[in-house]
């Protein structure tokens, strides 16, 4: 996940200033990584058995959160760019769709009565979600500064830990 920030060669904060957009996007990355990681323990958590057809949307989702230091990366050192940063927010729309495809297919392993179908209830950060991705993807093209500013937003709102699960979780166990 660690995208290749350079030691300046100077000693002072302007040697900095050049690495600011690499710094940020990895910061924003790293909380996108902190905050599925937390959320995909829960949901694994929740589950009571584990199908085929879960491993497979578990990889799909793998698959999209390992693009993401390609795509901070690109982001960072070309400083918010109009192609890298939109490139940025379709890595994060198709991790969150991924996202909500793994929970789907646990829900249906397990039936409508499965302690993760009561958990995440009607879910509205996870249907937010996508649509703030793609306005963001769109904005990136005219106004990148209000994609990124999107993308913090989302991050932000997903960043208070989400107790819906743990919640229900405690109130099944006996």
């Amino acid at each position: 996940m660690v995208p290749e920030l350079r030691v300046p060669h100077g000693a002072d904060f302007a040697s900095l200033t050049p690495l600011m957009p690499l710094f940020l996007s990895y910061v924003l990355s790293f909380v996108y990584v902190g905050i599925y990681w937390s959320n995909h323990h829960h949901l694994l958590h929740a589950a009571q058995r584990v199908s085929g057809g879960v491993l497979w949307a578990n990889l799909n989702l793998l698959f999209w959160l390992s693009l993401f230091p390609f795509s901070t990366g690109w982001m960072g050192e070309n400083h918010f760019a109009p192609l890298p940063s939109p490139v940025y927010g379709f890595v994060l729309l198709m991790a969150a769709i991924a996202y909500d495809l793994l929970q789907q297919c646990i829900i249906a392993s397990e039936g409508p009565g499965s302690i993760l179908k009561r958990a995440v209830g009607t879910d509205w950060k996870g249907k937010l979600s996508p649509f703030l991705y793609i306005v963001a993807i769109a904005a990136s093209f005219w106004a990148h500064w209000m994609a990124q500013t999107i993308y913090v937003v989302v991050a932000l709102m997903w960043l208070v830990p989400d107790r819906r699960i743990e919640r229900v979780i405690g109130d099944a166990k006996p």
